[in-house]
């Protein structure tokens, strides 16, 4: 069983529903760069649960998604009410198979989303170099991905006791030590998750050359951060929730280079 077979169903347990990653930072960005309009057919990479799936087809899209966990794809269906499933064709296909994914048509698609995926895959070059034959003339790919400077690699996050007029606050910054170093490791998404997944550092050159080198030119690059909190709480902890002035995602826009 793969790494994403044994997490699915506890992954999608633990942030189907949404967390600050997903409400604030990525889904918001991926949709206002896909500018989807009702009709159009969009290609969904790595789908997983199909969380976005979901919320690309209440705008009256139609989506292929697929994922290579067959167990990611069976709560995806789960997931999915009747009214949108008509919208939504489900499918167990590997973004590294780049035969399986020209099959699915070149030139169907309006728009391609990969939402925080590429990071967790060993080749990303199979589906960048289709990409640009799957997409029509005026397609558009978004992805987004965890920073690659940030909150990626070796990136620790560091607390500092300070003292703020009569009361003390935690300032939060970030180590990076190795970001140039291409590599696998193995780390965790969630906290609490109970397997270890494989996580790709790849630095910005590295992942935004793949997408060049594959016949996409970037049109939208975006730093979403978290605002700042309010809370007391949150002021005291080591966490991202406490950090608004360094970004915790990279979202991207290419477009085929025709």
């Amino acid at each position: 069983m793969g790494v994403w077979e044994a997490l699915a169903d506890w992954w999608d347990a633990a942030i189907g529903s949404g967390n600050a990653t997903q409400d604030v930072l990525v889904e918001p960005v991926q949709e206002r760069l896909l500018e989807l309009r009702p009709g159009e057919t969009v290609l969904d990479i790595a789908c997983g649960a199909g969380r976005f799936t979901r919320r690309m087809a209440t705008q009256g899209a139609r989506i292929v998604a697929f994922d290579h966990s067959e167990r990611f794809i069976a709560r995806a269906r789960q997931n999915t009410p009747p009214d949108l499933a008509a919208r939504i064709d489900y499918r167990v296909l590997s973004a590294d198979d780049a035969s399986a994914l020209l099959a699915l048509g070149e030139q169907r698609f309006d728009a391609a989303v990969c939402t925080m995926a590429l990071m967790d895959m060993a080749r990303i070059t199979p589906v960048l170099t289709v990409l640009p034959r799957l997409l029509r003339i005026d397609g558009r790919f978004v992805f987004s991905v965890t920073h690659p400077v940030f909150n990626s690699g070796d990136a620790q996050l560091v607390g500092e006791r300070v003292r703020r007029g009569r009361d003390f606050a935690t300032d939060v910054s970030i180590k990076v030590t190795d970001y140039l170093t291409p590599r696998m490791q193995y780390d965790i998404g969630v906290a609490g998750q109970p397997v270890e997944q494989h996580y790709f550092h790849r630095p910005m050159s590295v992942l935004l050359n793949a997408c060049f080198d594959g016949g996409l030119v970037l049109d939208r690059l975006e730093e979403p951060a978290l605002p700042p909190s309010s809370d007391s709480v949150d002021q005291r902890t080591i966490s991202w929730r406490n950090i608004s002035l360094l970004p915790q995602v990279l979202v991207a826009r290419l477009r085929p280079r025709h």
